[in-house]
């Protein structure tokens, strides 16, 4: 009965054993990895899949970055067609639409391609993991408290948004204009959401036409870095320059010139290179075994360290950063 016992306890040990390293502790070598940005010449998306490039690098994978020139909802389909056609281990994408590109996204999942969002999600069901810049509220609501500390909590105020559809824009407005809803703002008034498509030239104009448009505007939020640019290029050269506070998410790279010259105070982001790093090594944990996706999940991501995954398989990077004069120089991407 003693040695029964003790071949048992073996077995047992044994079984618990293989458990533990059927989830590996490993990352694979070779993984085949796509990165997917929402358009190819975005130069925030630029900065984001280089990070994931840079991960991809460390773990000794093959990443490549293919994508779209414009942010249409149906421009992504091929690309992620071809990454089931190559076998990809790994598919890393910002999604230009919610749920127009399910059924693309389920179908490499059916064909084995793990499939990351980052940045902009999907609806769930599409993807396992989603790397969030920072908690969706905590940004939207940012957002409006940085606006209205630069207006005195007085006058119009406008958006600057992408596209319509696109999922994180739409999901920081709905926080903005819940922000908006308390006391401290009861002077403030958010007269018109303009969307520039995520192009320069579109989201100029928008921003002429908002000055136009509403003579008591005293900010503008633009959530996107295209906008945020664009916007700071036309004040820069307006009378209204410095008199209108122009706000947002942009890189210290392109704004340092409009901070310096006076057309921007503030404004915020986090690294968006870390964004991509953060994917690449949850897409890598998730094609090596080592995570699954399932809530309370932790991996180690590099020099970004430790993660774990929250409800709905998100993961947030971190909360955003305020850029002005006294910092900027700090700061190079």
């Amino acid at each position: 009965m003693k040695q029964r016992a003790l071949v048992l306890s073996a077995l047992t040990l044994a079984l618990s054993l293989g458990a533990v390293f059927a989830q590996s502790t490993v990352l694979k070598k070779g993984l085949k990895i796509t990165l997917l940005p929402k358009n190819i010449n975005n130069p925030y998306n630029v900065i984001e899949t280089q990070g994931g490039l840079d991960a991809a690098k460390e773990i000794g994978a093959v990443a490549k970055v293919v994508g779209p020139s414009d942010a249409g909802a149906s421009s992504q389909v091929s690309y992620i067609n071809t990454a089931i056609a190559q076998r990809q281990n790994a598919l890393i994408l910002a999604a230009n639409d919610a749920n127009a590109l399910l059924p693309y996204l389920k179908r490499a999942m059916q064909a084995g391609v793990k499939v990351v969002t980052m940045d902009s999600d999907t609806a769930p069901e599409g993807r396992t993991i989603f790397i969030n810049q920072a908690n969706s509220e905590g940004i939207g609501r940012a957002q409006v408290q940085l606006v209205g500390k630069l207006t005195n909590y007085t006058g119009d105020i406008a958006i600057l948004s992408a596209t319509p559809n696109a999922t994180n824009q739409n999901t920081w407005i709905k926080w903005m204009q819940e922000e908006l809803k308390l006391p401290k703002y009861k002077n403030m008034k958010l007269v018109k959401i303009a969307y520039g498509n995520d192009d320069d030239q579109k989201s100029f104009t928008e921003m002429q036409g908002l000055i136009q448009a509403y003579p008591n505007l005293k900010g503008v939020i633009s959530p996107t870095t295209v906008g945020i640019s664009a916007g700071a290029r036309y004040l820069s050269t307006s009378p209204l320059k410095g008199k209108v506070a122009l706000t947002g998410l942009g890189t210290p790279n392109q704004m340092r010139q409009f901070v310096k010259d006076g057309t921007v105070t503030a404004f915020q982001l986090w690294n968006p290179g870390d964004v991509g790093y953060l994917a690449t090594y949850a897409a890598a944990a998730l094609a090596s075994g080592q995570i699954t996706g399932k809530t309370g999940e932790t991996f180690t991501a590099g020099k970004l360290g430790k993660y774990t995954i929250g409800k709905s398989g998100e993961i947030v990077l971190g909360p955003p950063y305020t850029f002005d004069k006294a910092n900027i120089d700090k700061f190079n991407f």
